[in-house]
């Protein structure tokens, strides 16, 4: 179970705010995650995806396509991606790995 956590940054030339963009992205996620591919998690600061590497690097391409589609000319995309082979965690099994040692 792969973890990728991705910014995906339009640079349309028109504005400096992005949500319209990002909305569109976690609206081709929805559709993803209905098909029951990958999960993902909006953040203030990034998209998290979770699922099979191959899954998520298919929803990687479609939501980095995604502005070239709205007319953008050019755009910036970064990812880290985490892909244990030695056992299956979810995101949020990494979030109670943290919570248990916090007071």
């Amino acid at each position: 179970m792969a973890i990728i956590d991705v910014v995906i940054i339009p640079m349309d030339g028109a504005s400096i705010s992005i949500s319209k963009y990002v909305a569109e992205v976690q609206n081709i996620l929805e559709e993803m995650k209905q098909e029951g591919k990958i999960d993902y998690q909006l953040t203030p600061m990034s998209t998290l995806i979770e699922g099979e590497l191959h899954d998520c690097l298919m929803a990687l391409e479609r939501i980095h396509e995604s502005p070239f589609q709205k007319g953008v000319e050019r755009v910036c995309t970064n990812i880290r991606i985490d892909d244990p082979r030695d056992k299956k965690r979810k995101m949020n099994d990494k979030l109670d790995a943290v919570k248990k040692h916090m007071q």
